[in-house]
């Protein structure tokens, strides 16, 4: 069976019954091979905005409306 085939019945489902389906489906994946490309107790590096003095300006003048001209 498709997902084109399921959503029109799984739209019917109530709240509560979509919640469940939602959890059902959470355990499915949790307990499916890894599925994540992250590593248990591995420390990766993210990029911030700190420490980058200059950004707030750079990012409020790309927010900035451009006038006609």
């Amino acid at each position: 069976m498709t997902l084109a085939e399921l959503l029109p019945a799984l739209r019917q489902l109530s709240q509560v019954e979509k919640l469940k389906l939602i959890r059902i489906l959470a355990e499915d994946l949790e307990k499916s091979e890894d599925i994540t490309p992250l590593q248990p107790f591995k420390t990766y590096d993210l990029p911030t905005p700190y420490d980058t003095f200059g950004a707030g300006a750079i990012l409020m003048e790309a927010i900035q409306p451009v006038e006609p001209s």
